[in-house]
């Protein structure tokens, strides 16, 4: 095992990554930029170190910067939590070459998924069905329209490096894909250094659902079911569910053989997370896999009583699975709720020092959050406050302590989703579970 773990990450995911190596016995070292010198997890990690100033790029995006605090530190591990450098190859292929771990997928898995198109095509030659869409990235707009036309509109725009909604723009008519071709290229480099765009056909209001896998270095791939995540806002999640209300266990069976079996094809190991569309006919369709921790990775925990943090440094340390398919059950109904540092009218971003922050707990509830009263909310990152997880016997009873837990909430100084998330809970259509990634579409916040 090992003995001393650094979180290239900060907020939330930082301290559960944390929490996880105080479990293990195992020593952590936090980084940190300027702006957050004053932060939960430098405060609470064993050992700290100041990375660069605020702005990411000098900071939790230098790669550089990362490697030589884990050898100042003496660090022999790296987990890279979720979001910055979490799918980077760059910084697997550096911690490698340093004889660091990287608590992820080897560093050519990682290329190979970071790339969506070869993602595409690897994953079909694996037998998970895909949508039409073009082979490789068109390297010009005449191209583009080309491929356009024989796909067909209404279609979409996707960033070959990433994903989180950036880089993604929607074309339904033939004169919009000059303007979304520029805009989508243009934030794709911003957003990973890499402006490759491919396109893909659209499918209108579909379910947004993903599998979550565990593959150790023994050839053991796990799946803990999906997560269905189709209320989302400009292709970035505000509610996350499991299990999913539409999926039958059949479903889940045929599903999680296939993912499981295309992980092994491709060398998986660490955790992983392989996402689908599934269209109005009930067939699903492979989107991406995240070569990563996802951000809703709690709503599978409370459902499975798998910590997968901790399943994800002993698999990276060499030790096999702790558990086998057989033994994984689902209990209950878990939802999480993405409480932003937002305007819930605009949702503009709204830094600024928090007054007062309580979010109550009580039966079912976990909070998952780097925040406290008279902390402060940077400009520079993601706007993230906390992450709500409830947990029940049903979904109804899940739902019920969701917003019971919201509607007790007093977060002063800034702006938050919360009143984003009660009114999602108290809509007809999302309480019976009638769910897709349109949701949002015709939603009024007041």
């Amino acid at each position: 095992m090992f003995k001393k773990i650094l979180i290239a990450n900060r907020g939330e995911i930082a301290l559960r990554v944390l929490y996880a190596c105080r479990e293990l016995g195992i020593s952590s070292v936090a980084v940190h930029s300027e702006a957050d010198e004053n932060a939960l997890h430098v405060r609470f990690a064993d050992e700290t170190i100041c990375i660069g100033p605020a702005r990411p790029l000098e900071s939790y995006l230098n790669v550089p910067a990362i490697i030589a605090a884990a050898e100042v530190t003496g660090a022999d591990a790296i987990h890279p939590g979720y979001g910055f450098l979490s799918e980077s190859g760059y910084l697997g292929e550096a911690a490698e070459a340093c004889g660091i771990t990287f608590i992820g997928p080897p560093s050519s898995v990682l290329r190979l998924i970071g790339n969506k198109t070869e993602a595409r095509r690897v994953m079909k030659q694996a037998g998970l069905a895909v949508l039409p869409g073009t082979a490789e990235p068109p390297e010009t707009l005449a191209l583009a329209l080309k491929a356009a036309r024989k796909l067909g509109y209404p279609l979409i725009l996707k960033a070959t490096a990433g994903g989180g909604g950036r880089g993604m723009r929607i074309v339904r008519q033939p004169e919009e894909l000059e303007n979304c071709w520029k805009t989508a290229k243009q934030e794709a480099a911003v957003a990973f250094g890499d402006g490759s765009i491919y396109l893909e056909k659209y499918i209108e209001a579909p379910r947004h659902i993903e599998f979550q896998i565990l593959a150790d270095h023994h050839g053991h791939v796990v799946h803990l079911g999906e997560r269905e995540c189709s209320i989302q806002r400009r292709h970035q999640k505000l509610v996350e569910e499991c299990p999913s209300t539409v999926l039958t266990e059949r479903q889940r069976r045929k599903l999680g053989r296939l993912v499981t079996s295309a992980a092994a094809s491709v060398g998986y190991r660490n955790a992983g997370t392989f996402e689908f569309l599934m269209d109005d006919q009930g067939q699903f369709f492979f989107l991406e896999a995240n070569a990563r921790l996802q951000v809703e990775h709690p709503v599978t925990e409370m459902v499975t009583g798998v910590d997968i943090v901790k399943e994800q440094i002993c698999i990276a340390a060499g030790q096999r699975l702790s558990f086998q398919q057989k033994d994984v059950n689902w209990r209950g109904h878990a939802l999480e709720c993405r409480i932003n540092a937002e305007c819930p009218e605009t949702f503009r971003p709204n830094p600024g020092v928090v007054r007062v922050f309580n979010i109550p707990g009580g039966p079912g509830i976990r909070l998952d959050t780097a925040v406290h009263a008279d902390c402060t909310i940077p400009p520079y990152y993601d706007s993230l406050v906390a992450k709500v997880i409830a947990h029940g016997i049903d979904r109804a009873e899940a739902v019920s302590r969701m917003q019971r837990t919201l509607g007790m909430t007093v977060i002063e100084g800034i702006k938050t989703t919360v009143p984003v998330h009660l009114k999602i809970l108290a809509d007809p259509e999302f309480q019976n579970g009638e769910l897709s990634t349109a949701f949002m579409d015709r939603f009024t916040v007041v």
